[in-house]
């Protein structure tokens, strides 16, 4: 069966061992690969999944040590959203109050037991208590019990200017429906995929434009099995939606091609080969500076350059 939903979610982030401690740390997720933005290479990518890796468990971060901070505006993710099993909210509200995490109470959305908080960088973050987990495989190094481990992606939430034209794009192009709708918020799923299988997109048309920066999203990815349903994504992006992508480009662990979708959000296709255990055994995923063949050479000048990290 074909698995569509979303691939990854990029954000930008303030310095490298605050984040790196925040997500490691405080949420307890693993960090999967340990590289350098591309096109920017004195600056970290950092990835962080489950155990694995796998597809709709992956936030990644470009970290500048002084990057200025982002404003959540129109036309960017406004929350990234994570599963955690249903009688799990209790342990997470005690552990963001003892590690001094600001957050909400728990509110209903959709039904669901919602838990809201933000990263060190003001990232809009939050736990959704999904019955039935339980018994998923969960990443844990022993200060956060397997049993209340976060288990991939649940949902993105989207601030578009209308939900229409972005909902077509997920509809059409990605493999979505539409299932719901409460108040500004219209909810699509993609079949029956459990890992980040769901988009909320909330209108939000008076709202100013999102302005870049720490504690924002930069991208949000979308899965695409391999090179030939990219290919078709691309294809019905051309000629249903006059949309152009970017030409494909190799980011080791995915292929990737880009394209703004109507409520400016900035899109990404990422293919699921061939996944991050490419250049480095699973067991020992994220340990090692990984350097594309290109930015080899340089490697010395490249470790000298970014910050210490441990």
């Amino acid at each position: 069966m074909r698995q569509n939903g979303i691939h990854h979610i990029t954000a930008i982030a303030g310095p490298a061992q605050r984040n790196l401690d925040f997500y490691t740390r405080t949420l307890g997720l693993r960090l999967v690969k340990k590289t350098v933005n591309f096109d920017d290479p004195g600056t970290y990518h950092f990835y962080y999944g489950d155990e694995a890796g796998q597809p709709g468990t992956i936030l990644t971060f470009f970290p500048w040590e002084h990057a200025a901070p982002g404003r959540l505006g129109v036309g960017e993710t406004q929350e990234t959203v994570f599963r955690v099993p249903e009688g799990s909210i209790g342990y997470w509200t005690h552990r963001l109050v003892e590690k001094g995490v600001p957050h909400e109470v728990p509110q209903k959305r959709f039904g669901e037991t919602v838990l809201a908080f933000k990263d060190p960088d003001g990232m809009r973050l939050a736990l959704v208590a999904v019955p039935g987990i339980e018994n998923e495989p969960a990443w844990s190094t022993g200060e956060i019990p397997a049993e209340h481990a976060i288990r991939g992606f649940h949902s993105a939430s989207l601030l578009v200017p209308e939900a229409a034209p972005t909902g077509a794009i997920l509809t059409d192009v990605f493999g979505f429906s539409e299932i719901a709708r409460e108040a500004s918020l219209v909810r699509y799923k993609a079949g029956d995929t459990t890992l980040g299988g769901i988009v909320d997109l909330r209108e939000a048309g008076g709202f100013l434009r999102g302005r870049p920066g720490a504690g924002t999203v930069h991208h949000i990815a979308f899965r695409a099995t391999d090179d030939a349903v990219q290919t078709e994504m691309v294809k019905k992006l051309a000629e249903n939606h006059g949309i152009r992508t970017t030409e494909q480009k190799d980011r080791d662990y995915f292929r990737a091609v880009y394209f703004r979708e109507p409520g400016g959000l900035l899109f990404e296709i990422a293919t699921d080969d061939p996944g991050f255990a490419v250049d480095e055994p699973a067991a020992s995923l994220g340990q090692a500076l990984k350097l594309p063949r290109f930015l080899e050479p340089n490697r010395a000048k490249i470790e000298a350059v970014l910050p210490k990290v441990a």
